[in-house]
Parts: structure tokens; sequence; C-alpha cells
């Protein structure tokens, strides 16, 4: 059986596979398939697992958003992995396009997001507010092209819907992004 997603590594403890944009990576009200599902059923094939397979998401990228996403095969390796995020030993690094030049090439964004679970969305203050977080990242402008700008951005936290957000504040919202 082949792999639903493309495989970038794996080994007996991790696996890392390249999601496309729109895939859910856990389930969801809408019942779409997810990554973690469809690896499951992948994984179980190939290594003709009688029994449950286990797969925990190490790190989360939002449904319209296409990437790296890391998941561990063993609890222990799971329990590892997400400490090192924890501790911020992992250096992450997103690439997103946005229809607004930058005002500056490059910066550092720092707000304070609001999330209203109800309606999972996420807003943007420049002053603490009640019920915020802060949120940081950096980002650098490492392309033009008509209209169309390539970000390179370091999240400094990690917040839901941080980059997402923290650019449509700046004015350069990301591209194709409701």
């Amino acid at each position: 059986m082949e792999s639903p997603y493309p495989i970038l590594f794996e080994d007996n403890h991790l696996i890392a596979v390249n999601k496309p944009a729109r895939v859910l990576i856990h389930g969801d009200s809408t019942g779409d398939p997810t990554l973690v599902d469809e690896l499951k059923g992948y994984l179980k094939e190939k290594y003709q697992k009688p029994g449950n397979v286990f797969l925990g998401v190490v790190h989360r990228l939002d449904r319209p958003v296409s990437g790296v996403v890391l998941l561990a095969k063993t609890s222990k390796a799971l329990s590892r992995m997400v400490k090192q995020f924890k501790d911020r030993e992992v250096h992450k690094v997103y690439w997103a396009q946005v229809s607004e030049m930058p005002p500056q090439p490059e910066g550092h964004l720092e707000h304070y997001l609001r999330k209203d679970a109800q309606q999972n969305k996420v807003m943007a203050f420049n002053r603490q507010q009640p019920d915020t977080k802060k949120a940081s990242l950096d980002y650098r402008l490492i392309k033009t092209s008509a209209h169309k700008y390539l970000l390179e951005i370091i999240p400094r936290t990690g917040r839901a819907h941080q980059i997402r957000v923290q650019l449509s504040a700046m004015g350069c919202p990301i591209i194709g992004d409701k």
C-alpha cells in the first residue's frame, strides 16, 4: 500500500509527511477524513498490525495550510517531541504568500490575541486586553512577483492562527485565507 501523503522521513519512532492544504489533521464537526486516520490505516496495513495503531500529533497545522507534519509512532516519542517543541528546541520556519507588500522588508510583530472558540476566529490587539495572550513573530520578505509577496516567518510564540492573524493585522493577509 502506498502512503496517502508523501513521506519525508520515517523511522521506528517518528513519521514526517507533507500535508496538503485543506486536509484536517484531527477530526472536527465536518466528519471529513483526517490525516491521522488515513496514516493510521496506512501504517496498520504496511506493518500488518493486528490491533490499534498509535499515532500522536507532535504539532499542528491549520486546515488551509500545507507543510510538514511530524507524528509520533510511540507514546514515548510523542512525549519527548512535545517537550522539545514546548521547550522551543525545535526551530520552526513558515512561508506565506501575501497580497500586500509589508511595510518593511523584515520585522518583528507583537500582538495580543483573543480566540473566539465558538466561531473559531482569533482577533489581534496592539495592547493587552481581557482574555488575550501575547503573540510574537519575526518575518522577512524573500521574494516579490506580480502583486504577490513571499514571507518567511519564524514564530516566537505558538498561538492558534497566530501567523494568519498577525500578518493580516499588519495589513498583509495571506492569499486565499478566509
